[in-house]
Protein backbone atom coordinates (compact mmCIF):
# COMPACT_ATOMS: atom_id res chain seq x y z
CA UNK A 1 0.00 0.00 0.00
CA UNK A 2 0.94 3.51 -0.87
CA UNK A 3 1.17 5.98 2.12
CA UNK A 4 -1.29 8.61 2.04
CA UNK A 5 -0.58 10.22 5.42
CA UNK A 6 1.97 11.03 7.78
CA UNK A 7 1.88 9.75 11.52
CA UNK A 8 2.80 12.48 14.09
CA UNK A 9 3.77 11.88 17.80
CA UNK A 10 1.85 13.85 20.08
CA UNK A 11 2.97 12.62 23.00
CA UNK A 12 6.34 11.21 23.80
CA UNK A 13 7.17 10.09 27.62
CA UNK A 14 8.81 7.54 29.74
CA UNK A 15 9.67 6.42 33.16
CA UNK A 16 13.29 7.15 35.14
CA UNK A 17 15.56 4.39 34.40
CA UNK A 18 16.16 1.76 37.54
CA UNK A 19 18.71 -0.33 38.17
CA UNK A 20 17.66 -4.02 38.01
CA UNK A 21 17.72 -5.95 41.24
CA UNK A 22 18.68 -3.37 43.26
CA UNK A 23 16.74 -0.21 41.67
CA UNK A 24 13.69 1.48 42.72
CA UNK A 25 11.65 -0.65 40.25
CA UNK A 26 13.28 -4.39 41.44
CA UNK A 27 9.87 -4.86 43.12
CA UNK A 28 7.46 -3.04 40.57
CA UNK A 29 5.51 -4.84 38.03
CA UNK A 30 6.25 -3.88 34.93
CA UNK A 31 2.98 -4.02 33.33
CA UNK A 32 2.03 -1.79 36.19
CA UNK A 33 4.89 0.35 35.50
CA UNK A 34 3.92 0.49 31.98
CA UNK A 35 -0.23 1.34 33.15
CA UNK A 36 1.55 4.43 35.00
CA UNK A 37 3.36 5.84 32.12
CA UNK A 38 0.32 5.02 29.43
CA UNK A 39 -1.53 7.06 31.64
CA UNK A 40 0.67 10.00 32.06
CA UNK A 41 1.00 10.19 28.17
CA UNK A 42 -2.71 10.07 28.03
CA UNK A 43 -2.58 12.83 29.93
CA UNK A 44 -0.81 14.77 27.60
CA UNK A 45 -3.80 14.95 25.20
CA UNK A 46 -6.93 15.63 27.01
CA UNK A 47 -8.63 16.33 24.15
CA UNK A 48 -7.98 13.64 22.48
CA UNK A 49 -11.27 11.30 21.85
CA UNK A 50 -10.19 7.60 23.57
CA UNK A 51 -12.30 5.88 21.68
CA UNK A 52 -10.45 7.36 18.35
CA UNK A 53 -7.19 5.17 19.35
CA UNK A 54 -6.80 2.00 16.81
CA UNK A 55 -4.34 0.02 18.87
CA UNK A 56 -1.65 -0.28 21.38
CA UNK A 57 1.92 -1.76 20.38
CA UNK A 58 4.38 -2.32 23.02
CA UNK A 59 7.74 -3.76 22.48
CA UNK A 60 9.39 -6.11 25.21
CA UNK A 61 12.45 -8.18 25.05
CA UNK A 62 11.43 -11.00 27.37
CA UNK A 63 7.61 -11.02 26.82
CA UNK A 64 6.86 -13.64 29.55
CA UNK A 65 6.46 -13.66 33.42
CA UNK A 66 5.68 -10.44 35.00
CA UNK A 67 5.15 -9.05 31.49
CA UNK A 68 3.88 -11.49 29.57
CA UNK A 69 0.55 -12.55 28.42
CA UNK A 70 0.49 -9.52 26.00
CA UNK A 71 1.06 -6.96 28.37
CA UNK A 72 0.04 -4.30 25.92
CA UNK A 73 -3.46 -5.22 25.85
CA UNK A 74 -3.07 -6.02 29.83
CA UNK A 75 -1.84 -2.19 29.85
CA UNK A 76 -5.00 -1.00 27.75
CA UNK A 77 -7.28 -2.41 30.09
CA UNK A 78 -5.68 -1.44 33.27
CA UNK A 79 -5.47 1.94 32.26
CA UNK A 80 -8.44 2.45 31.80
CA UNK A 81 -9.08 2.98 27.70
CA UNK A 82 -12.12 1.70 26.12
CA UNK A 83 -12.48 -1.98 25.45
CA UNK A 84 -12.16 -1.55 21.98
CA UNK A 85 -9.04 -0.07 21.87
CA UNK A 86 -6.84 -3.31 20.68
CA UNK A 87 -3.22 -4.48 21.98
CA UNK A 88 -0.23 -6.25 20.43
CA UNK A 89 3.39 -6.90 22.23
CA UNK A 90 5.92 -7.29 19.83
CA UNK A 91 9.73 -8.38 20.12
CA UNK A 92 12.71 -7.48 17.96
CA UNK A 93 14.96 -7.77 21.43
CA UNK A 94 16.89 -4.40 21.88
CA UNK A 95 14.83 -2.84 18.96
CA UNK A 96 11.39 -3.78 20.19
CA UNK A 97 10.04 -0.29 21.36
CA UNK A 98 11.55 1.18 18.58
CA UNK A 99 9.41 -0.98 16.22
CA UNK A 100 6.70 -0.67 18.51
CA UNK A 101 6.86 3.32 16.78
CA UNK A 102 7.46 2.06 13.05
CA UNK A 103 4.66 -0.73 12.88
CA UNK A 104 2.00 1.91 14.86
CA UNK A 105 3.15 4.96 12.06
CA UNK A 106 2.80 2.87 9.23
CA UNK A 107 -0.53 2.05 10.43
CA UNK A 108 -1.38 5.52 10.33
CA UNK A 109 0.52 6.31 7.13
CA UNK A 110 -1.30 3.46 5.16
CA UNK A 111 -4.75 4.68 6.53
CA UNK A 112 -5.52 2.08 8.96
CA UNK A 113 -5.78 3.94 11.76
CA UNK A 114 -6.01 7.50 13.04
CA UNK A 115 -4.65 7.45 16.25
CA UNK A 116 -2.13 4.71 17.70
CA UNK A 117 0.31 3.88 20.95
CA UNK A 118 3.43 2.75 20.91
CA UNK A 119 5.35 1.81 23.82
CA UNK A 120 8.24 -0.42 25.17
CA UNK A 121 8.77 -1.98 28.35
CA UNK A 122 11.22 -4.47 30.26
CA UNK A 123 11.65 -5.48 34.05
CA UNK A 124 15.43 -7.38 33.98
CA UNK A 125 14.64 -7.23 37.67
CA UNK A 126 11.68 -9.59 37.15
CA UNK A 127 12.32 -11.44 33.70
CA UNK A 128 15.96 -12.29 33.20
CA UNK A 129 18.25 -11.68 30.06
CA UNK A 130 16.99 -15.16 27.88
CA UNK A 131 13.68 -15.25 29.72
CA UNK A 132 13.07 -18.09 32.84
CA UNK A 133 13.57 -21.05 30.64
CA UNK A 134 15.60 -20.42 27.66
CA UNK A 135 15.99 -23.05 24.92
CA UNK A 136 18.20 -23.36 22.09
CA UNK A 137 17.42 -25.36 19.20
CA UNK A 138 20.19 -28.42 18.57
CA UNK A 139 20.53 -27.02 15.09
CA UNK A 140 22.08 -23.67 16.14
CA UNK A 141 25.16 -25.82 17.21
CA UNK A 142 25.07 -27.48 13.82
CA UNK A 143 26.60 -25.33 11.64
CA UNK A 144 29.38 -23.20 12.72
CA UNK A 145 28.15 -20.14 10.90
CA UNK A 146 24.87 -20.38 13.30
CA UNK A 147 26.42 -20.79 16.18
CA UNK A 148 26.66 -17.24 17.11
CA UNK A 149 23.18 -16.61 17.76
CA UNK A 150 23.64 -18.53 20.94
CA UNK A 151 26.60 -16.40 21.72
CA UNK A 152 25.91 -14.13 24.75
CA UNK A 153 26.15 -10.74 24.23
CA UNK A 154 29.55 -9.79 26.10
CA UNK A 155 31.21 -12.50 23.43
CA UNK A 156 29.92 -10.67 20.64
CA UNK A 157 31.27 -7.28 21.62
CA UNK A 158 34.71 -8.47 22.48
CA UNK A 159 34.27 -10.21 18.77
CA UNK A 160 33.70 -6.61 17.16
CA UNK A 161 36.62 -4.98 19.86
CA UNK A 162 38.95 -7.50 18.49
CA UNK A 163 37.73 -7.27 14.73
CA UNK A 164 37.68 -3.28 14.76
CA UNK A 165 40.47 -2.57 16.71
CA UNK A 166 39.13 -0.84 19.57
CA UNK A 167 41.52 -0.85 22.26
CA UNK A 168 40.47 -1.06 26.20
CA UNK A 169 41.52 2.66 26.68
CA UNK A 170 38.72 3.89 23.70
CA UNK A 171 36.31 1.82 25.59
CA UNK A 172 36.61 2.97 28.91
CA UNK A 173 37.12 6.49 28.05
CA UNK A 174 33.51 6.24 25.97
CA UNK A 175 31.91 5.16 29.11
CA UNK A 176 33.32 7.74 31.35
CA UNK A 177 31.81 10.17 28.31
CA UNK A 178 28.39 8.52 28.88
CA UNK A 179 28.58 9.08 32.61
CA UNK A 180 29.83 12.81 32.21
CA UNK A 181 27.29 13.65 29.85
CA UNK A 182 24.47 12.46 31.58
CA UNK A 183 25.16 13.73 34.92
CA UNK A 184 25.84 17.05 33.34
CA UNK A 185 22.43 16.55 31.66
CA UNK A 186 20.68 15.85 35.06
CA UNK A 187 22.01 18.57 36.60
CA UNK A 188 20.71 21.08 33.89
CA UNK A 189 17.05 19.40 34.11
CA UNK A 190 17.17 18.38 30.19
CA UNK A 191 15.41 15.30 31.20
CA UNK A 192 12.60 16.74 32.52
CA UNK A 193 9.92 17.36 30.11
CA UNK A 194 10.34 13.22 28.97
CA UNK A 195 10.13 12.21 32.03
CA UNK A 196 7.06 10.87 34.00
CA UNK A 197 7.65 10.51 38.02
CA UNK A 198 6.91 7.13 39.30
CA UNK A 199 5.49 6.43 42.65
CA UNK A 200 7.27 3.01 44.03
CA UNK A 201 6.85 1.81 47.78
CA UNK A 202 9.53 0.22 49.23
CA UNK A 203 9.21 -2.17 52.04
CA UNK A 204 11.90 -3.18 54.70
CA UNK A 205 10.95 -5.43 58.08
CA UNK A 206 10.50 -3.91 61.46
CA UNK A 207 12.65 -6.62 63.40
CA UNK A 208 11.61 -5.87 66.70
CA UNK A 209 8.25 -6.27 66.18
CA UNK A 210 8.34 -8.27 62.65
CA UNK A 211 6.10 -5.88 60.91
CA UNK A 212 6.69 -5.10 57.30
CA UNK A 213 7.41 -1.00 57.40
CA UNK A 214 5.86 0.20 53.69
CA UNK A 215 7.29 3.70 52.41
CA UNK A 216 6.13 5.53 49.59
CA UNK A 217 8.16 8.06 47.68
CA UNK A 218 8.37 9.13 43.64
CA UNK A 219 11.13 9.09 41.77
CA UNK A 220 11.92 10.93 38.90
CA UNK A 221 15.48 10.41 38.01
CA UNK A 222 17.49 8.01 36.14
CA UNK A 223 19.54 6.12 38.81
CA UNK A 224 22.06 4.88 36.64
CA UNK A 225 24.55 7.65 36.12
CA UNK A 226 27.84 7.23 39.16
CA UNK A 227 29.51 10.75 39.99
CA UNK A 228 32.60 8.65 40.78
CA UNK A 229 33.24 6.89 37.69
CA UNK A 230 37.05 7.47 36.50
CA UNK A 231 39.06 5.98 33.93
CA UNK A 232 41.23 5.08 37.32
CA UNK A 233 38.22 2.91 38.51
CA UNK A 234 37.23 1.61 35.13
CA UNK A 235 40.46 0.36 34.53
CA UNK A 236 40.84 -1.78 37.28
CA UNK A 237 37.36 -3.78 36.13
CA UNK A 238 38.09 -7.30 34.50
CA UNK A 239 36.47 -8.86 31.68
CA UNK A 240 34.10 -11.39 32.16
CA UNK A 241 33.92 -12.80 28.61
CA UNK A 242 37.50 -13.51 27.28
CA UNK A 243 40.40 -14.30 29.57
CA UNK A 244 42.62 -11.30 27.54
CA UNK A 245 38.96 -9.29 27.26
CA UNK A 246 38.97 -5.81 27.12
CA UNK A 247 34.58 -5.81 27.58
CA UNK A 248 33.54 -4.92 31.43
CA UNK A 249 30.76 -4.02 33.03
CA UNK A 250 32.53 -0.92 33.38
CA UNK A 251 32.51 0.03 29.46
CA UNK A 252 29.12 -2.04 29.11
CA UNK A 253 24.99 -1.06 29.12
CA UNK A 254 23.11 -1.62 32.41
CA UNK A 255 20.78 -4.35 32.96
CA UNK A 256 17.75 -1.82 33.48
CA UNK A 257 13.86 -1.68 34.10
CA UNK A 258 11.79 1.09 32.63
CA UNK A 259 8.91 2.19 30.26
CA UNK A 260 8.33 4.67 27.27
CA UNK A 261 5.08 5.02 25.85
CA UNK A 262 4.41 7.67 22.53
CA UNK A 263 1.04 8.26 21.18
CA UNK A 264 0.74 9.03 17.54
CA UNK A 265 -1.93 10.41 15.43
CA UNK A 266 -2.80 11.17 11.79
CA UNK A 267 -2.96 15.08 10.31
CA UNK A 268 -6.53 14.74 10.48
CA UNK A 269 -6.75 13.63 14.00
CA UNK A 270 -4.39 16.80 14.91
CA UNK A 271 -6.70 19.01 13.65
CA UNK A 272 -10.13 17.55 14.93
CA UNK A 273 -8.24 17.41 18.32
CA UNK A 274 -6.42 20.01 18.40
CA UNK A 275 -3.14 18.22 19.22
CA UNK A 276 0.39 19.26 18.73
CA UNK A 277 2.88 17.41 16.63
CA UNK A 278 6.04 17.43 18.49
CA UNK A 279 7.75 15.19 15.63
CA UNK A 280 6.72 13.59 12.05
CA UNK A 281 7.88 9.65 12.06
CA UNK A 282 10.28 10.07 8.46
CA UNK A 283 11.51 6.39 8.00
CA UNK A 284 12.71 3.24 9.37
CA UNK A 285 15.26 0.49 8.67
CA UNK A 286 16.23 -2.88 10.12
CA UNK A 287 19.02 -5.10 9.00
CA UNK A 288 20.40 -8.77 9.96
CA UNK A 289 24.37 -8.99 10.25
CA UNK A 290 26.52 -11.82 10.96
CA UNK A 291 25.16 -12.35 14.78
CA UNK A 292 28.47 -12.98 16.45
CA UNK A 293 29.33 -9.54 15.26
CA UNK A 294 25.64 -8.51 16.41
CA UNK A 295 26.96 -4.95 17.54
CA UNK A 296 27.74 -3.76 14.02
CA UNK A 297 23.71 -3.96 13.08
CA UNK A 298 23.40 -0.17 12.79
CA UNK A 299 26.33 -0.07 10.12
CA UNK A 300 23.90 -1.50 7.83
CA UNK A 301 20.68 -0.07 9.35
CA UNK A 302 21.17 3.66 9.51
CA UNK A 303 22.56 4.03 6.33
CA UNK A 304 19.08 2.36 5.11
CA UNK A 305 17.08 4.62 6.98
CA UNK A 306 19.12 7.67 5.64
CA UNK A 307 18.48 6.34 1.94
CA UNK A 308 14.79 5.68 2.44
CA UNK A 309 14.13 9.29 3.98
CA UNK A 310 16.03 10.96 1.40
CA UNK A 311 18.69 12.73 3.89
CA UNK A 312 22.16 12.53 3.90
CA UNK A 313 24.41 11.83 7.60
CA UNK A 314 25.03 15.75 7.98
CA UNK A 315 20.85 16.27 7.50
CA UNK A 316 20.86 14.69 11.41
CA UNK A 317 21.35 16.61 14.50
CA UNK A 318 20.79 14.25 16.69
CA UNK A 319 21.73 10.64 17.25
CA UNK A 320 20.58 7.96 20.24
CA UNK A 321 22.92 5.17 19.52
CA UNK A 322 22.32 2.56 22.13
CA UNK A 323 25.75 2.15 23.99
CA UNK A 324 24.99 -1.46 24.17
CA UNK A 325 28.62 -1.68 24.56
CA UNK A 326 31.81 0.86 24.42
CA UNK A 327 33.22 -1.41 21.95
CA UNK A 328 30.34 -1.87 19.07
CA UNK A 329 29.53 1.93 19.70
CA UNK A 330 32.63 2.73 18.59
CA UNK A 331 32.69 0.51 15.34
CA UNK A 332 29.81 2.50 14.10
CA UNK A 333 30.34 5.37 14.84
CA UNK A 334 34.14 5.24 13.09
CA UNK A 335 32.83 3.06 10.67
CA UNK A 336 30.47 5.66 9.50
CA UNK A 337 32.40 8.83 10.40
CA UNK A 338 29.51 9.46 12.98
CA UNK A 339 29.91 13.14 14.69
CA UNK A 340 30.45 12.62 18.23
CA UNK A 341 29.15 15.80 19.55
CA UNK A 342 26.39 14.53 17.71
CA UNK A 343 25.68 11.09 19.09
CA UNK A 344 24.49 10.62 22.85
CA UNK A 345 25.15 14.36 24.02
CA UNK A 346 22.87 13.50 27.33
CA UNK A 347 24.39 10.12 28.17
CA UNK A 348 23.32 6.55 26.62
CA UNK A 349 23.26 3.09 28.24
CA UNK A 350 26.52 2.68 29.98
CA UNK A 351 25.25 5.61 32.09
CA UNK A 352 21.48 5.86 31.52
CA UNK A 353 20.84 1.78 31.18
CA UNK A 354 19.14 -0.03 28.80
CA UNK A 355 15.58 -1.83 29.97
CA UNK A 356 16.01 -4.20 26.72
CA UNK A 357 12.36 -3.87 24.72
CA UNK A 358 12.00 -0.47 26.17
CA UNK A 359 14.67 1.46 24.88
CA UNK A 360 13.76 2.01 22.20
CA UNK A 361 11.07 4.16 22.94
CA UNK A 362 12.72 5.60 25.76
CA UNK A 363 15.14 6.91 23.78
CA UNK A 364 12.69 8.03 21.12
CA UNK A 365 11.02 10.04 23.73
CA UNK A 366 14.71 11.69 24.87
CA UNK A 367 14.97 12.62 21.37
CA UNK A 368 11.68 14.05 20.28
CA UNK A 369 12.21 16.63 23.06
CA UNK A 370 15.74 17.18 22.46
CA UNK A 371 14.85 18.49 19.20
CA UNK A 372 11.88 20.40 20.46
CA UNK A 373 14.36 22.04 23.16
CA UNK A 374 16.89 22.50 20.80
CA UNK A 375 15.25 23.54 17.84
CA UNK A 376 16.91 20.99 15.62
CA UNK A 377 15.00 19.69 12.44
CA UNK A 378 16.31 15.45 12.15
CA UNK A 379 17.24 13.06 14.81
CA UNK A 380 17.78 9.29 14.94
CA UNK A 381 17.36 6.55 17.28
CA UNK A 382 19.25 3.23 16.33
CA UNK A 383 20.85 0.13 18.18
CA UNK A 384 22.59 -2.75 17.83
CA UNK A 385 19.80 -6.30 18.18
CA UNK A 386 21.04 -9.04 19.88
CA UNK A 387 21.27 -12.47 17.62
CA UNK A 388 23.03 -9.96 14.55
CA UNK A 389 20.48 -6.98 13.67
CA UNK A 390 20.56 -3.57 13.79
CA UNK A 391 17.57 -0.83 13.65
CA UNK A 392 17.33 2.75 12.87
CA UNK A 393 14.21 5.43 12.69
CA UNK A 394 14.49 8.68 11.92
CA UNK A 395 12.22 11.63 13.33
CA UNK A 396 12.12 15.01 12.08
CA UNK A 397 10.91 18.03 14.35
CA UNK A 398 7.08 19.91 13.57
Amino acid sequence: MKQVQEAYIVAATRSPIGRSHRGFFRNMRPDDLLVSVLQSALAQVPTLDRNMIEDMICGCAMPEGQQGLNVARTAVVLAGLPTSVGGITVNRFCASGLSAIQMAADRIRVGEAEVMIAAGVESMSMVPMGGNAPSFSPLMFAKDENVGIAYGMGLTAEKVATQWKISREAQDAFALQSHQRALAAQAAGYFGAETTPIEVTDRAPNLATGEVIEKKRTVSVDEGARPDTSLEGLAKLKSPFAARGTVTAGNSSQTSDGAGVLILASEKAVKQFGLTPLARFVSFAAKGVPPEIMGIGPIEAIPAALRYAGLKQDDIDWIELNEAFAAQSLAVINTLGLDQSKVNPMGGAISLGHPLGATGAIRAATLIHALQRKQLKYGMVSMCIGMGQGAAGIFERV
